[in-house]
């Protein structure tokens, strides 16, 4: 049994939305996902999607998108990410109840593996825009943008301590925490998604929507403070699942 990871699908059966212009690793991106997975998982494994699985805008726009997803070995739970508009953030029960036993929505609950909880939510960052000089560096932002980002911070973070509320309530003290959105910015050292993760300690946080190689770099990848954070975005990964806890 091993615990395994993916972010940024943005599948596209049902919606004409081609991945190709971003590069030649999204050639055919989706047989690279059915190949790798297939190779990698196993059918008592867990594999967590952290968001943007799909392009389709309602639910019956994407269910061949889902329908995909459910056909990956393993046991899958999914993230909501940024451009999953098919996903209510106050119907994830209702979710839950229509895929039992194909998928999985990690959304204001919390999933089990082994003695672990996996916790997790959409999260949010302030990418800017930020104001630059002649040589690049940056000289200010948009308050205004920023200002809005914090409000969303904050709607994930009380988010995100539900998650961990019901894990502990249930009787669990190891974590994984899982995230779209990387945890920082490109200016940031910590934010308030690092600081619950050393809070709580959890063993790792795992989190994707960084895309192109330009953008690989824009938050923590490694170990920090003790805790190893995993950048799985599907590009970066070359669609290989990333091993999370074996």
């Amino acid at each position: 049994m091993a615990l395994y990871a993916l972010g940024d699908l943005h599948l596209s059966f049902q919606a004409d939305k081609s991945m190709d212009k971003f590069g030649r690793v999204w050639k055919n991106h989706e047989r690279k996902i059915e190949k790798y997975a297939g190779r990698t998982v196993k059918p008592e494994d867990t594999l967590v999607l952290t968001g943007d699985h799909s392009w389709g805008r309602k639910l019956d726009e994407c269910s061949e998108d889902l329908d995909f997803i459910a056909r990956l070995p393993g046991r899958k739970i999914l993230l909501r990410g940024n451009h999953d508009m098919f996903w209510n953030a106050n119907k994830t029960k209702q979710l839950n109840e229509e895929f039992a036993g194909k998928l999985f929505f990690l959304q204001n609950n919390f999933a089990a593996y082994r003695d672990y909880a996996l916790v997790g939510t959409k999260g949010y960052t302030f990418e800017g825009p930020f104001y630059l000089d002649g040589r690049g560096r940056i000289t200010g932002w948009d308050e205004e943008r920023e200002q809005q980002a914090k409000k969303l911070v904050d709607r994930e973070m009380k988010r995100l301590r539900e998650s961990f509320r019901q894990a502990e309530e249930a009787g669990y003290r190891k974590f994984v925490m899982f995230l779209h959105y990387p945890p920082t910015n490109i200016l940031e050292e910590t934010s308030p998604f690092t600081e619950i993760a050393e809070e709580y300690r959890v063993s790792a946080v795992v989190y994707s929507h960084c895309h192109g190689e330009s953008r690989f770099g824009d938050s923590i990848r490694g170990e920090f403070h003790g805790i190893r954070y995993l950048l799985v975005s599907g590009d970066y990964l070359g669609f290989r699942p990333e091993l999370v806890l074996e």
